[in-house]
């Protein structure tokens, strides 16, 4: 609530609003939480859910209509809305450790006439399954634009950063740098000249070395990997990759049944000097934020399956959702291991569980 007080109501009071702003967020939070994912389900859930919702808020007129939710989030700044989240998360965080991974998603449905999906890129704490920040990305843009001013609003210092190749830019990699951090990026052939630098000197290390080996059984698959990283010496240019210290290579397999999949080879650079034991920790964390993060928005969410379209309407309730992930996966009063749809459901079920993992108390 506190963070939420930073927001403003974009509505106009000579309008005659009825229903109280921050009232009209928490019950969004809460309904969501109780695995409500449309601003429909908000009302409905809301009526139903009254009595226990005004133990802890006035409700002077009731519970807003769809069309009041909705009007709402189309109008809601969603910069000001992201810099709530992100205050309230450094709260529930603290000082973080280990990697932080930058990847992006298309919500789907959210294509309106001739305009494209909106697609988001988000950070995402890999060690603690959360979210740090999301940045919307221009409609006449991509990722290369809002990677930077995502790593503007967010404290890197002493973090090691992996993006995919899409981010593999020397803007980027000085950003990361000039605020403390470190960076992990992936090559590819749209970098030329610094790919086959990178595959010259992986191909110098593997013939001294042997590389590291892991092996992943997950699911009725099998995912062999093995990594070398090397120094990266004179060979790539600093002035050009600021601080890069070491370059890597993780050739993978995946094998599902009695079917084996090509080879893949990823390349990397690195501002850090990692050996091939960490660089295959942080590729296999990295990729944490696809099942973690991207396929729990889509399956537990229906974040894909959202049709709406208008106005601010798709990053905000884009952002709602990511409140109630991390709410969930910071939830510390359910030591069982729930699945994350099932913890939605219990709070849905059972108005004391919802009321431990949301920390509040009646008025």
């Amino acid at each position: 609530m506190e963070c939420l007080n930073e927001v403003e109501d974009p509505r106009q009071a000579s309008n005659g609003t009825r229903h109280d702003f921050q009232e009209i967020l928490v019950i969004a939070i809460c309904a969501t939480l109780s695995d409500s994912d449309s601003v429909e389900d908000f009302s409905e859930w809301g009526r139903l859910k009254l009595d226990w919702l005004r133990r802890f808020l006035v409700l002077k007129n009731g519970i807003p209509s769809q069309d009041t939710f909705l009007r709402v989030f189309r109008a809601l700044d969603p910069k000001q809305f992201e810099a709530a989240f992100r205050r309230w998360t450094g709260g529930i965080v603290g000082a973080l450790d280990g990697s932080i991974a930058i990847d992006g998603k298309t919500l789907r449905r959210s294509a309106d006439g001739n305009a494209s999906p909106v697609h988001m890129v988000s950070a995402f704490a890999t060690d603690l399954g959360l979210v740090l920040g999301q940045e919307k990305v221009s409609s006449k843009s991509n990722e290369i634009t809002a990677i930077p001013e995502l790593l503007e609003a967010l404290h890197i210092k002493g973090l090691l950063v992996s993006i995919d190749a899409m981010g593999c830019q020397r803007e980027i990699a000085e950003k990361i740098v000039h605020k403390g951090g470190d960076y992990l990026l992936a090559v590819k052939g749209n970098q030329p000249t610094l790919y086959q630098q990178v595959r010259d000197l992986i191909s110098d290390a593997q013939g001294t070395t042997a590389g590291f080996e892991h092996v992943r059984h997950d699911h009725g698959r099998t995912v062999l990997q093995l990594s070398w990283s090397t120094p990266s010496g004179k060979e790539i240019d600093t002035a050009l990759w600021p601080g890069c210290k070491s370059v890597g290579c993780v050739v993978s397999q995946r094998i599902v049944g009695e079917k084996v999949a090509e080879l893949e080879e990823r390349y990397y650079i690195s501002s850090r000097p990692l050996s091939a034991e960490q660089l295959a920790r942080t590729v296999r964390a990295h990729w944490a934020i696809e099942n973690k993060l991207h396929w729990m928005l889509d399956v537990c969410f229906g974040e894909d399956d959202c049709m709406i379209r208008k106005d601010n309407a798709p990053q905000n309730l884009s952002l709602l959702k990511k409140i109630v992930l991390n709410l969930i996966r910071a939830d510390k009063t359910d030591t069982a291991k729930t699945s994350l749809r099932l913890k939605r459901k219990r709070a849905a079920w059972d108005d004391d569980i919802r009321m431990k993992m949301l920390g509040i108390q009646p008025l």
